[in-house]
């Protein structure tokens, strides 16, 4: 396919999603959630709420957690990759910033324009532009894009985006550079141009390059696992103080010309992270919107229980942002081992779940709706598939009949989940004793979560997360979720479920070898509903991101393609006097 059909495809789908049923911003958001009168949580869908933001002041950011990683190499986790990337460094393309539809179009950032293909869409080329400067006022070249990139094979700097090591050509066996070894297939003929060589034709490279993996790294500044603490900026901010879990201080960065730079505004002056708060203190102070508090964003979602202080007060649901998501949360089970690498008993628990119960759990119908295939309706066309046809609220008696034919009629397995989980784990637990299932939750500290089940010494049976388009493609989707070669000892990401299919990894190839956008995501939807049969893990919930704003906020809105995460490049204060911090 060329790079216009696919990004055309791309940007159909994503504008039908802002029109329809399931909007483009919602990760894990169904075909009847989209923005309606019957839905309190959609009334600021696609809008920008506060006005346009007054330059300087202080920006505070609310947050239970510290962040996972903020290497560009290592991070892959929403919303850190929409904070790094707005506020710290700059990827070769970017999105729009933008509410709505608009934010799914592609824009060049250090880059002059979206890339040139050649040799048939098997080698890319890029040239960055003049006058990129890092925080020292030292040139950005291309050959720190190139570090940047072989960085991502190292095998200590784990947790971040895998598509350099399934896209690229001679990669095999690679360790990263800090043994001295290089890629070939990473050309910098020159300090501004960058030539990237694949391992077989990919139309939406572009859209590849807007991941954190294409942001610069100069050599100079390798510090290892030790660059999480303090990124080399080449965005309009850097960092000023860094104490791991307690707070995060970003003061702007005088190198950064705003002449090179269309996408972020960078109106504040300073932005203050403060980490370690309960989810529902920091919900309750952005209600009240008093003092301090009246200028701060919160991080991570709004908790469930929150809902019922917000959504009645219209003063206060004025401030709340709940885009959908685009993204699917899934209750993964654990292939590799007994109970779960038997068919019958995943097949069990497709049915024994109770997706009604944790939708309750998760602030009810307004901010959530059962899922019922592993691909996000971003992905299919606006609505999602319902291959099995199996009750929001589970069917015991089933699962019961299954479990016994298996021989497994009392299991006792383990769950993990992020602690902001703890009551929708609670919400499955209680599901799955109906079933004769005995469930052991262990809630792990956000910050650490992706770490530790990524970790297949620490994975448990069951773990519970979501997956999100990094752009809208079903290759960025299913083959990470689902493709058996990508599972590794550390720093596993996406196959949780440790699922190792043979057929399913040669229809992967299958399809990503196809030339026609179309066909693809047909193929990609088929082999969704032939992976829903195997029941590797079980599709549960598609979410809003309902996330509150202080009365002193404007340009605010959920990016749709950053699962309607704060856009931090276009955030602000009404008045700057106001703040403080």
């Amino acid at each position: 396919m060329t790079k216009r059909t696919q990004l055309a495809l791309a940007t159909a789908v994503v504008a039908a999603l802002a029109l329809g049923a399931s909007g483009c911003s919602d990760p894990k958001k169904g075909a009847n959630s989209g923005p309606s009168a019957a839905n309190p949580a959609a009334a600021n869908d696609g809008k920008t709420l506060g006005g346009t933001p007054v330059k300087g002041g202080t920006l505070t950011v609310l947050s239970n957690q510290d962040f996972a990683h903020l290497d560009p190499a290592r991070n892959w986790v929403l919303p850190t990759i929409d904070f790094g990337t707005r506020l710290l460094y700059r990827t070769l393309v970017t999105f729009k910033a933008e509410p709505g539809k608009g934010g799914s179009e592609l824009v060049p950032d250090l880059a002059t324009d979206l890339g040139t293909p050649s040799n048939g869409g098997r080698t890319w080329t890029f040239t960055l532009k003049e006058g990129v400067k890092y925080e020292d006022g030292s040139p950005i070249k291309a050959q720190d894009i190139k570090y940047n990139v072989e960085r991502s094979f190292a095998p200590d700097l784990t947790g971040g985006p895998d598509y350099a090591a399934q896209y690229l050509a001679g990669t095999e066996g690679y360790k990263g550079p800090l043994d001295g070894k290089h890629l070939d297939s990473v050309k910098t003929p020159d300090d501004r141009t960058i030539v990237f060589e694949l391992k077989r034709p990919v139309a939406e490279f572009s859209q590849t390059a807007t991941l954190p993996t294409f942001a610069p790294v100069p050599q100079s500044q390798e510090k290892g696992t030790q660059y999480d603490a303090r990124p080399f900026s080449s965005g309009p901010y850097k960092i000023e103080t860094y104490d791991r879990d307690k707070k995060l201080v970003l003061v702007r960065n005088e190198h950064w010309d705003p002449k090179t730079d269309t996408v972020r505004k960078a109106y504040p002056d300073r932005f203050v992270v403060v980490m370690g708060l309960k989810g529902g203190q920091i919900d309750d102070r952005i209600i009240a919107g008093e003092g301090a508090d009246a200028s701060t964003v919160e991080f991570a979602n709004m908790r469930p229980e929150s809902a019922a202080k917000v959504l009645p007060k219209p003063e206060v649901k004025a401030r709340l942002l709940a885009e959908s998501q685009g993204c699917t949360v899934m209750l993964h089970l654990n292939n590799s081992r007994a109970p779960f690498n038997d068919p019958k008993v995943r097949e069990a628990m497709q049915y024994a779940v109770d997706k009604e119960a944790v939708i309750t759990a998760g602030g009810g119908p307004a901010l959530n709706e059962a899922a019922t295939a592993y691909l996000p309706p971003a992905l299919t066309g606006g609505k999602q598939a319902d291959t099995l046809k199996i009750p929001a609220s589970g069917d015991p008696a089933k699962a019961k009949e299954l479990l016994k034919a298996a021989g497994k009629e009392h299991l006792k397995v383990s769950l993990a989940v992020s602690t902001g989980d703890k009551g929708k784990a609670e919400a499955l637990q209680q599901g799955l004793a109906r079933a004769g299932v005995e469930v052991v939750i262990d809630t792990v500290d956000p910050g650490a979560y992706y770490d530790v089940i990524g970790d297949l010494s620490t994975t448990p049976d069951m773990t519970y997360t979501g997956w999100c388009p990094d752009y809208p493609s079903g290759s960025t989707w299913l083959p990470f979720v689902f493709d058996g070669r990508t599972i590794k000892d550390k720093g596993n990401q996406g196959n949780y479920a440790q699922f190792r299919d043979e057929a399913t990894m040669k229809r992967i190839d299958e399809i990503n070898a196809m030339a026609d956008a179309k066909q693809a995501n047909q193929a990609w939807i088929d082999l969704d509903a032939e992976i829903m049969k195997k029941a590797p893990s079980i599709p549960v919930l598609l979410e809003r991101k309902p996330l509150l704003v202080g009365p002193n906020i404007a340009g605010a809105y959920g990016h749709p393609v950053w699962t309607g995460t704060v856009d931090y490049g276009s955030i602000g204060l009404k008045d700057p006097s106001k703040s403080q911090g």
